[in-house]
């Protein structure tokens, strides 16, 4: 008989995660075929897998847990618990966890004879062709195991979407079979080193993960950023170019590589031919090649963090190779015509990926929208205050090690700080992570001091719930919240006593997706009521009606699915809702149509901002953040804002697109292991203050 340890702490306590499916029995092994660190690792010796949820959404961790036998587990905790540090990092060791994302190359393989089962994956963060295996026993069944593929893929699919994976089909899922890797290599115990549980081996592998968690300082990390430079010619592509089925545009132009540690492009091919090409359904292809050989080819993707510089008559992209390793690379053209003809192929194939529509159905004034928004933006970072630094630090050594030990628990579990509600009348912040609420109070020199927290959100029929969705209501006294699992209702905290006091049912047939104050300072006052929406609708919500809150004669919804994702409200109560196509609809008003409606350019809008004064209008995306300015500039309606006269066809507002240069995209990359993804970003607020920084 088996059990699984339990770890993991949280900053407010310990938590649960949902599992989707579970392989009970088996081995995991680090297999290193070109490593000279040896052959194959074994990791456990027992140990189960599985799929589980994270407090994101779309987003899925596979999870290899150490299984214990019944008594050994707690042994070890008598033997270990004394020291909450190594504690920690012995809980860190008896479970794996990894992000479930295509990059991981998830696969499956029987063995001849159909004797063993192995399941195979990247290790990212190893050499190229390292792989985590996980061979099965025997008591799993053929069976269990194509149903833990089949969730894998629909979990893959989730994460690359951002929509349920009901909405896909077979042929969606088959693009995580990987046929082109090679077959899985056997990992043979003879060659691995079971890990031993003594603490000399714990403090090795503090050691070893302290100097991880600083590569510059290792010489020979810098090594292969050289090699890649003065060889650039060596770039990953792949075995075969795909076919192309037509091609958007295909120029002549210099080819540069950014040198991470000189700072600048260098010049490594005189001339190449860059293509852009449609190779599949909704698929795309850029190829660079130079005196009749391939430079390099990737598929054409929002992840390649397009720029166009035009005074420079330069395009800059990341190219990721298969082991994750990004290069920032610089394409300079000879005119004008010739980068504006490669920037209209690039970006047709673009907003077509996104959009599964042909670039040609939308009109002309659209298209010149969503060029201008990807046209480089030259801006500077705000300088850095002196006086700030020195308060830092300043901070009483209290402060420090709160923080510090806040670093180290979250490091260690799995929840990630999901909510943040920030308070306009009692200068009060809040934090939700899973189902507990950390709340801080500002401090005159502009930080926040932990006070207290609210542990364990409950329903009023005492359900533990996590709070998707938090705002602050009524001069900051009450919380509405979201529960995670029922999207139809939204939940009332009175803040004073930490504790959820009304459930309100909004619709039965309306889920609410969000919401947002009925100006942009009502918290501030007592205003009951608020602002939702759903996919396809917005509403005005009031907690006093019985039975459904939606005011019916405030409510707009669209036959079609627009597939809302965002909502924020100007200091008069002008609305502006976003959605996942990526466009922005202006309202003066509920009810009625909207008074402006802004092109998509494909990224779906996961957070929005809107100036008190509506001038200026910030949606986040998970690549860049879109600043727009919302008020007419000539015409007949010249100094209104497009919430309360339309635009004219031929003159909507021109973008701008804030997103990370594309070499530091990749030097993010290269020293977290993870990509870029914005946060909602929002202005400088406070009633009577103007809106300066973001």
């Amino acid at each position: 008989m088996f059990v699984l340890r339990n770890v993991g702490k949280l900053i407010f306590g310990s938590t649960t995660q949902e599992s989707l499916i579970e392989l009970p029995q088996g081995q995991l092994y680090l297999v290193r075929p070109l490593s000279p660190k040896g052959y194959s690792e074994l990791i456990f010796k027992d140990s189960a897998i599985r799929i589980r949820r994270t407090n994101q959404d779309f987003q899925y961790q596979l999870v290899v847990q150490r299984v214990f036998e019944e008594g050994e587990a707690e042994l070890l905790a008598d033997e270990e618990g004394e020291d909450a540090e190594i504690d920690t990092l012995v809980g860190e060791r008896d479970e794996k966890t990894f992000l479930l994302d295509e990059a991981l190359h998830f696969r499956i393989e029987i063995r001849e004879g159909g004797d063993e089962t192995v399941l195979a994956w990247k290790d990212l963060s190893g050499d190229n062709g390292d792989l985590y295996e996980f061979v099965c026993d025997s008591v799993v069944t053929p069976a269990e195991v194509k149903r833990f593929l089949q969730t894998a893929q629909e979990c893959q699919y989730e994460r690359k979407y951002r929509k349920p994976h009901t909405t896909a089909s077979d042929e969606d899922l088959e693009q995580f079979d990987f046929p082109e890797e090679q077959p899985i290599p056997p990992a043979s115990p003879i060659h691995s080193p079971t890990l031993t549980r003594s603490i000399d081996s714990i403090d090795d592998m503090f050691a070893k993960r302290t100097v991880k968690r600083e590569p510059a300082a290792e010489e020979p990390l810098e090594e292969p950023q050289e090699v890649e430079i003065e060889a650039p010619q060596k770039a990953s592509a792949p075995n075969a170019t795909p076919k192309p089925l037509e091609i958007y545009a295909a120029v002549s132009g210099e080819l540069h590589l950014y040198d991470p540690q000189a700072g600048h492009f260098s010049q490594v091919e005189d001339s190449v031919i860059a293509a852009v090409s449609e190779v599949g359904k909704w698929e795309y292809w850029l190829q660079l090649d130079a005196a009749g050989k391939s430079i390099l080819g990737t598929f054409v993707t929002p992840e390649i963090n397009p720029v166009f510089d035009f005074e420079h008559l330069s395009f800059i992209f990341n190219h990721w190779s298969e082991d994750g390793t990004g290069r920032s690379w610089l394409l300079r053209f000879k005119d004008q015509p010739t980068l504006e003809k490669f920037q209209e192929g690039v970006m047709q194939a673009i907003w077509e990926k996104l959009n599964e529509t042909k670039w040609k159905k939308i009109q002309e004034k659209e298209r010149e929208y969503v060029l201008d928004a990807f046209n480089d933006l030259a801006m500077e970072d705000a300088p850095t205050e002196e006086e700030e630094e020195e308060e830092v630090e300043e901070e009483p050594e209290e402060y420090e090690e709160d923080e510090d030990e806040d670093t180290q628990q979250e490091s260690s579990d799995g929840e990630v700080n999901s909510q943040l509600a920030v308070g306009y009348k009692h200068d009060r912040s809040f934090v939700v992570r899973g189902s507990k609420i950390g709340v801080f109070t500002h401090t005159p020199d502009n930080h926040l001091k932990f006070s207290t927290n609210i542990s364990k959100v409950t329903t009023p029929g005492g359900k533990l719930m996590n709070p998707k969705k938090v705002m602050l209501h009524k001069e900051d006294r009450d919380m509405i919240m979201q529960n995670d699992v029922d999207p139809n209702k939204l939940y009332r905290m009175d803040i004073e006593y930490g504790k959820v006091v009304d459930e309100w049912n909004v619709h039965d047939d309306i889920p609410v997706t969000t919401f947002a104050p009925e100006n942009k300072f009502a918290q501030m006052t007592g205003e009951q009521t608020f602002l939702g929406i759903s996919h396809n609708a917005l509403f005005r919500v009031d907690p006093r009606q019985a039975d459904n809150k939606i005011v019916e004669s405030e409510l707009k919804q669209y036959a079609s699915k627009n597939d809302f994702s965002s909502i924020a409200t100007t200091g008069k109560g002008y609305i502006a809702v976003a959605s996942n196509k990526g466009d922005i609809r202006l309202f003066d008003r509920l009810g009625i149509r909207a008074k402006t409606q802004l092109p998509a350019l494909g990224d779906p809008i996961t957070g929005m901002d809107v100036s008190a004064d509506g001038r200026w209008i910030l949606g986040t995306t998970k690549n860049y953040i879109l600043l727009v300015d919302a008020q007419q500039h000539g015409g007949k309606n010249e100094g209104k804002l497009g919430f309360e006269k339309p635009f004219a066809a031929d003159s909507k507002p021109r973008p701008r697109r804030l997103a990370l240069s594309p070499e530091h995209v990749a030097q993010f990359y290269h020293e977290t292991g993870q990509p870029v993804s914005f946060t909602p970003a929002k202005f400088n607020t406070g009633e009577g203050a103007e809106e300066t920084s973001i």
